[in-house]
């Protein structure tokens, strides 16, 4: 299988903050879900791919060097970032006529055909539009022009459910249609990525944590609930964390029929994402 983006040892450093060596793989055709809480290093990560940050290590997109063919690159990349570059005094009708001449590839009909699913008005200022509006429209800008692969920074943000859910199925029928394809999607809306993601990047104070399957986190993790004398008994080499409850412990870990056929125990719940990443950030180790 080969990877459409391949980060290996990624450093940044600044006055408070450093991406330490990171290593992540997007494997074609898959859906990788970047976490981490605010500040964690996944837009320095993501600004790292599209090299408008610089830093140390190793970048390959497409197999090429990020840097040395970043135009030939970006051509064949979807983009969605907090920023999206675009005059708000441009209405979508002129984002199209701009973007045509940006992109060899741009697809007009595909555009509008967006805008009107999204329902976008061709002629409103995008200084007008509210968050929700202004995302859907770089998410129809990044599908327009027949991109190898996404890269998205939190692009399901300031939108309803009904409409996350709209734009999460046309990011899984862009996979769909073509096998190649790759979709790196950071979020703090870990629900969604439950729904799409193959893959769980976790980043957490600029280190990658785990990169795990979805499948593996959803089903195979687990919560065990414990009294004090239940936990003294659990070996440290058998949990991932533990958090420590008024009159009881709860436990995290990575196989939970295995632990439960070893300590007997009755209670342990299926986590969330969310969840997961709560006990590594919040959770005590030994």
């Amino acid at each position: 299988m080969k990877n459409a983006i391949e980060l290996k040892n990624v450093s940044k450093s600044y006055q408070d903050f450093k991406l330490d060596n990171i290593n992540i793989t997007i494997p074609e055709g898959s859906i990788v879900g970047l976490i981490g809480e605010n500040g964690a290093g996944k837009t320095t990560t993501i600004k790292g791919i599209l090299n408008i940050s610089n830093v140390n290590g190793t970048i390959k997109v497409f197999g090429e060097g990020h840097q040395k063919k970043e135009k030939e690159i970006k051509e064949k990349l979807g983009v969605v970032l907090d920023d999206s570059f675009l005059s708000f005094y441009l209405t979508p009708k002129q984002v199209n006529s701009v973007m045509k001449e940006f992109y060899k590839n741009w697809n007009e009909e595909k555009f509008f055909t967006y805008l009107k699913e999204f329902k976008l008005p061709l002629k409103k200022l995008i200084k007008d539009f509210s968050s929700g509006m202004k995302m859907k429209l770089k998410i129809a800008v990044a599908l327009s022009h027949a991109p190898k692969a996404l890269v998205l920074d939190e692009p399901t943000s300031g939108l309803d459910p009904i409409v996350r859910n709209e734009i999460l199925d046309i990011f899984r029928k862009y996979i769909l249609e073509d096998e190649t394809r790759s979709i790196l999607l950071s979020s703090h809306i870990t629900s969604d990525l439950e729904h799409i993601a193959d893959y769980i990047v976790f980043i957490h104070e600029g280190k990658i944590l785990f990169t795990l399957p979805t499948s593996e986190l959803l089903e195979n993790f687990g919560i065990a609930k414990c009294n004090e004398e239940e936990f003294q008994k659990i070996k440290k080499e058998d949990y991932l964390r533990y958090k420590k409850e008024k009159y009881s412990y709860e436990v995290l870990v990575s196989d939970k029929t295995k632990f439960k056929t070893k300590y007997h125990l009755q209670t342990i719940d299926k986590p969330s994402i969310d969840e997961i990443m709560l006990f590594y950030v919040k959770g005590c180790k030994e």
